[in-house]
């Protein structure tokens, strides 16, 4: 391990610990229920987690992209109740024009302006949490005051997410032509989070079919339940690399803080095979962790629910599977007419998208 690998995951290691010690499931509840997210949201931003990818000259770390992926999981696996990848993400994004301010920040990818002048972000991440939002309008990034918005909640229980709506009058001039950038680091950031949030499910379900006994001996040593394990194991490796890969294909700034153009920003089609993968997997394995878990797996008490909650959540954010493989569906048809199997063909496919892409994707 070289020094730069060490010092990054010195970094995943200390985020870790902090969520070990201050989000733990009755925090979780807390904070969902209405209460106060300082303490987490303090612990994070005093140690300077915030500015992970802040270039060096500015007091960060100048973290590169595919360092920030296991902090993402990480954000997931603890069913984090606060914008912090959003936050941390937001400082990239805003990096050479405009200085970030205090507090928490969500991304919006999809806003859209209604007939009569508002702007609507709907299903928005953190939304009735974020003190800001960094939304993309029609390939504009704009920094809203969440404040001056009207946060209206989904109707699911506990759900942190909400349409944002703000009046004509609150609206800010754009800062840059980086709204799709907006768009492609949220999706990268909740493909993360689904991965991690699945390896938690998984762990669990495993863990409860080799305790709960039936007929003499645990569940997970029936052939049934062990086939269904495995195919939820399957699921979520696969979803696990799928979302690795929104995390290699950015451009990097330089630590003395020149902005180059995407500054550490996933690329659209590894964000999009990402986020179109991981939202594949979350139906079955959220289905399956249930149905091992049996009755006790739907009671608000036990923990699970925190989880499957969010998965279908985070399905859903910034589009699911369907948007996504749409993206890529027309980058495939796209290309050349294959000469070569199907298999290859995808696999070079995906080659070419961790590393080429278009000119006209820098220049956003």
């Amino acid at each position: 391990m070289d020094n730069e690998q060490e010092a990054n995951h010195m970094f995943t290691e200390a985020i870790e610990n902090i969520l070990a010690d201050q989000c733990t499931p009755a925090a979780i509840r807390t904070i969902e229920g209405g209460g106060s997210p300082t303490a987490l949201w303090n612990a994070l931003a005093e140690a300077g987690f915030l500015e992970l990818m802040t270039p060096e000259a500015k007091g960060g770390a100048s973290l590169a992209l595919d360092a920030l992926f296991p902090i993402c999981v990480a954000f997931g696996r603890h069913a984090v109740p606060v914008p912090a990848a959003q936050s941390i993400a937001a400082r990239a994004l805003l990096d050479g024009c405009a200085t970030p301010p205090a507090g928490m920040i969500t991304l919006s990818g999809a806003g859209r302006r209604e007939e009569n002048g508002t702007l609507g972000a709907p299903l928005t991440a953190f939304g009735m949490l974020a003190d800001f939002a960094l939304v993309n309008l029609d390939g504009d990034m704009l920094l809203l005051d969440c404040a001056k918005a009207e946060r209206i909640g989904t109707g699911v229980h506990h759900s942190l997410c909400a349409t944002l709506r703000w009046p004509k009058a609150a609206l800010p001039a754009p800062l840059a032509r980086r709204g799709e950038q907006v768009r492609r680091f949220s999706a990268a950031i909740h493909a993360a989070a689904i991965a991690g949030a699945m390896e938690w499910m998984f762990g669990k379900t495993l863990e409860y079919c080799n305790d709960r006994a039936q007929f003499g001996k645990a569940i997970g040593k029936f052939q049934a339940v062990q086939h269904q394990l495995s195919v939820m194991a399957e699921q979520v490796a696969v979803a696990g690399i799928s979302a690795e890969l929104a995390f290699s294909g950015g451009f990097a700034g330089t630590p003395d803080g020149t902005f180059t153009g995407a500054a550490n920003i996933p690329a659209l089609l590894p964000a999009a095979i990402a986020k179109a993968r991981a939202s594949m997997a979350v139906s079955l394995v959220a289905a399956t962790a249930h149905a091992l878990h049996g009755a006790i797996g739907v009671t608000e008490e036990f923990d699970l629910q925190l989880y499957s909650r969010r998965l279908h959540e985070w399905r859903m954010a910034e589009g699911s599977e369907t948007y996504w493989n749409g993206i890529v569906g027309e980058a495939v048809l796209a290309q050349a007419p294959a000469t070569v199997s199907p298999v290859a063909s995808t696999i070079d496919f995906v080659r070419a998208a961790l590393n080429h892409q278009p000119a006209q994707e820098q220049a956003q």
